[in-house]
């Protein structure tokens, strides 16, 4: 029994480390369409040091014309540590549970509990205090333009202390609550469907011949640079409507697309291929 769950501790950090190389991966390959997207939702024409862009392509071509590479990876640097953290988290907190609720793999688990599993991962990895300070620089990074009216930040380091000097501690963790809910619910989708998509994709294969992997070897400064300066996120949800309409809601869509469906697929196959890589390394020893 000791043997099987060191055996098991074992193969939980390698899945971390899987998912944090996916994650990493996954943010330097498309960073810019994450920039894009953090500029579209957040102008609603009273911000004035963003400009105002007119679809997905003429944003990325703006700014690289305008702001240099530098601009198309504005935020990169907490971007990377945040998605490598998180992902990371994410995939040890996720077979965890699935561990759990299959009794130490011993029984089949439904797309329910692959939904709860998925969304407990969710929530664990948010409520971690490490990862909203993350997004908040990085998501305050992205937005600064060569029209900032005040000095910007100079990188990741001078933004985080800049945050706490002037705004206090409190203010690393604005946005938590949407964040939450954004995080559970994404990911408890993304992750079901993948789990169901791959079990139809296997037992296809298996039924070739080629291939018959048992279930549970599956995947196991605001307010004074012409930005509205909400005081809640429902001061965002009622202001959002009341300039903008529900369309407001929606900005961006296009490039977060882009954006996200083929983030998904490039972090489940890289997650899948770093952890085979494991796997051989293992028989090896």
């Amino acid at each position: 029994m000791s043997g099987m769950s060191k055996n098991l501790g074992h193969w939980q950090w390698e899945e971390a480390a899987s998912g944090a190389v996916a994650g990493f991966t996954t943010v330097a390959s498309l960073h810019p369409l994450d920039v894009v997207r953090t500029r579209f939702q957040v102008n609603d024409g009273r911000v004035t040091h963003i400009p105002l862009y007119k679809n997905t392509v003429n944003a990325l071509l703006t700014i690289g014309r305008t702001e240099g590479l530098k601009g198309l990876y504005a935020g990169f640097h907490p971007a990377v540590l945040g998605s490598t953290v998180s992902w990371g988290l994410y995939f040890f907190f996720y077979n965890r549970a699935k561990q759990r609720y299959s009794k130490g793999g011993s029984e089949k688990l439904s797309a329910g509990y692959h939904l709860v599993s998925a969304a407990e991962a969710g929530g664990l990895v948010k409520v971690c205090l490490c990862t909203n300070p993350i997004w908040l620089v990085k998501t305050r990074l992205q937005l600064q333009t060569p029209l900032h009216q005040t000095r910007p930040y100079s990188g990741f380091y001078d933004a985080l202390r800049t945050i706490l000097r002037e705004e206090g501690v409190s203010a690393l963790y604005k946005g938590m609550g949407p964040g939450l809910l954004l995080q559970v619910s994404h990911g408890a989708i993304q992750f079901t469907v993948y789990e169901e998509l791959r079990k139809l994709l296997l037992g296809f294969k298996g039924k070739e011949g080629k291939t018959n992997i048992p279930d549970d070897k599956l995947l196991q400064r605001p307010g004074n640079d012409g930005t509205p300066k909400y005081m809640s996120s429902w001061h965002v949800v009622k202001d959002t409507v009341r300039f903008e309409g529900f369309p407001g809601y929606y900005k961006g869509i296009t490039s977060n697309l882009l954006k996200n469906v083929p983030a998904a697929s490039i972090t489940f196959v890289v997650y899948e291929n770093v952890l085979n890589i494991f796997k051989r390394a293992r028989r090896k020893d």
